[in-house]
């Protein structure tokens, strides 16, 4: 009699082997809603984009709003970084935003993908209210980030003192929505770059 292996004692049992590469279907996630949105991108749409079958999806990915939790977190760090980037290594707040627009006319303009911007787009039509919040904070964070960089550099001398700071992050964090849409509806990444620069143009001076 052939004896069976035993699995070790506490160990899960091996289960059939994933026939297809994970991040490739994650990638082709983010096309879809970047494209579509959350709301219009369906199960199906995305089972047949991803080139795999729901039960293959639900088991690698959980379910549509879990998958679109990570695509969220993945475009953020694979498409969405420039802003962030750009504060961070630019000596003030105003040559970080001067950059991270000028970044944003480029980056929601490439050929080949979807324009815009998938936090600011996946939100439209939204009627998952925990998505809706999920996006919002992303965005809201963001401002908040740019708030406290503008008070740093008010404290520093390099804006005036009398700046509004709240006021002066609303502003970029507008445009840079505006940015997307526009970007969604056709401009071009120079069309886009104008608007940075007249967005620029309110900043204060010391």
């Amino acid at each position: 009699m052939v004896s069976t292996p035993q699995s070790a004692p506490g160990s899960k049992p091996r289960g059939r082997p994933r026939s297809f590469d994970r991040e490739t279907a994650l990638e082709k996630a983010i096309m879809a809603f970047w494209e579509h949105g959350y709301e219009a991108t369906s199960v199906s749409d995305l089972t047949r984009t991803m080139g795999i079958g729901a039960p293959s999806l639900y088991a690698a990915f959980g379910d549509k709003q879990a998958l679109f939790a990570e695509v969220v977190q993945e475009y953020g760090e694979r498409y969405g970084a420039f802003f962030a980037r750009a504060l961070d290594e630019e000596a003030t707040a105003r040559a970080g935003v001067e950059r991270a627009l000028r970044e944003a006319a480029a980056e929601y303009t490439v050929p080949g993908r979807p324009h815009g911007c998938l936090v600011v787009h996946a939100a439209i039509n939204c009627t998952s209210r925990e998505v809706e919040q999920s996006l919002r904070e992303r965005r809201n964070a963001t401002i908040a980030a740019l708030k406290s960089r503008i008070e740093a550099d008010i404290a520093a001398g390099e804006l005036p003192a009398g700046t509004d700071a709240a006021a002066l992050a609303r502003h970029t964090g507008a445009m840079v929505q505006g940015m997307s849409q526009q970007a969604r509806d056709g401009a071009s990444r120079e069309e886009l770059e104008a608007l940075a620069e007249i967005a620029m143009s309110i900043w204060p001076r010391t």
